[in-house]
């Protein structure tokens, strides 16, 4: 059994997958690694650029784009969590290891048990030398800590506000929709959403971190199952820790280890993606709070929902429509 097993779920990042990668096997400290690439029917080669610039990856290609949650789960399976697992893939040669001790984080063959942990991480992300090494060392210290995520920071320095999260309660998602949030970030009351009432470098616990890094142990998932496929993109990663946290154990944030996120470098290129958000929101609603939400708040989340589903499709439309009309170049 190794340490850490890790999931790259891409669509048409090649070159950000690439960095990704680099920085994955420059992870230096006392763990074994495998990593699985599930590519999502990508149209920019990515796959094959994974294969032959880092062959010690497991490379799944799907032929179709089936989301981030279905792409996550084909990822965990062949490690070994689900009821499904994939043929194991040959263990890498001594030339195709990031190394042996010294420091260095070893990479490992896909075999027998699943490993202690999974990390979900996109493509879009750059990781600090020991930041492997550093959230294991964290969990590890923490037995009742099922999911952990970093501070997550965009290229310009600033904090991706979705590292740690509320659930979307009616309440929090009202604030939110009506925009009190914005109005008032420093609000322990307004503020919930994307706790920024709360120093971005204090450690706690939270509802739910980003899967663009998302710490997971096995004996969690062993209890909670994978991730629900009803979601195509965004809050199946809520989804998975209201699921964890259900089955009693902690999620938490650990702003000691800091990790770059590009955010929404696949996302931005996809139309399916931009109405993925309101349409997850509404999927967790009916999931998690229809039945116990008061008739009248409940008919006013979903109709702010709905009404921002729908302005995003209109969005969408006139874009398109933009795009046809546009006269073609010289």
């Amino acid at each position: 059994m190794f340490d850490l097993g890790i999931v790259i779920v891409n669509w048409n990042t090649r070159d950000l997958l690439r960095e990704c990668l680099r920085s994955v096997y420059a992870s230096r400290g006392d763990l074994t690694f495998q990593v699985c690439v599930v590519d999502n029917a990508s149209g920019d080669g990515s796959a094959a650029m994974a294969r032959a610039g880092f062959p010690q990856v497991l490379v799944i290609e799907s032929q179709t784009n089936v989301g981030y949650p279905a792409g996550n789960n084909i990822g965990l399976r062949a490690f070994g969590f689900g009821p499904h697992p994939l043929p194991p893939a040959p263990p890498p040669s001594p030339e195709q290891s990031s190394g042996e001790g010294g420091g260095v984080a070893r990479s490992a063959g896909v075999r027998g048990e699943a490993p202690r942990y999974a990390l979900l991480l996109n493509p879009d992300t750059v990781l600090p030398e020991t930041a492997l090494a550093d959230m294991l060392a964290y969990m590890d210290m923490r037995p009742r800590c099922a999911i952990a995520g970093p501070k997550l920071v965009l290229p310009n320095g600033e904090l991706d506000l979705a590292c740690r999260r509320s659930f979307p309660t009616p309440e929090v998602s009202f604030y939110r929709m009506i925009g009190l949030s914005k109005l008032f970030p420093r609000s322990r009351l307004f503020g919930r959403y994307n706790m920024t009432y709360l120093s971005p470098d204090v450690e706690t616990e939270v509802d739910s971190v980003v899967g663009a890094f998302m710490l997971v142990r096995r004996e969690a998932i062993a209890q909670a199952g994978l991730m629900d496929e009803a979601f195509f993109m965004y809050g199946e990663d809520l989804d998975w820790a209201f699921a964890i946290k259900q089955a009693g154990w902690e999620v938490r944030y650990n702003p000691a280890v800091t990790v770059q996120h590009v955010k929404r470098a696949a996302s931005r290129l996809s139309r399916r993606a931009q109405v993925a958000f309101e349409e997850s929101m509404l999927i967790f609603y009916y999931k998690h709070y229809a039945a116990v939400t008061p008739p009248l708040l409940g008919a006013l989340v979903v109709f702010g929902i709905r009404l921002r589903l729908a302005w995003t499709l209109l969005r969408e439309r006139l874009a398109r429509l933009g795009t046809r009309a546009a006269p073609a170049k010289a």
